[in-house]
């Protein structure tokens, strides 16, 4: 962020001053979805063992 600051302060021409918002807002957007990930994730993957489970037992004979 003080990246940011000094090139604005130092007048460096705007697509620098812009490349370097793109890369803040970028880091910070990175950071949340590997936050999130783990969690998604986990959802997925207990969802896919509950489809799981539940064909296993339509597969299952009535007749016992």
């Amino acid at each position: 962020m003080d990246d940011l600051l000094d090139a604005i302060v130092t007048d460096e021409s705007p697509s620098q001053i812009s490349d370097k918002i793109k890369e803040i807002l970028f880091a910070k957007s990175a950071e949340k979805i590997d936050a999130f990930r783990p969690n998604v994730a986990s959802q997925m993957f207990d969802a896919a063992d509950e489809i799981e489970d539940q064909d296993e037992e339509d597969i299952t004979p009535d007749d016992e």
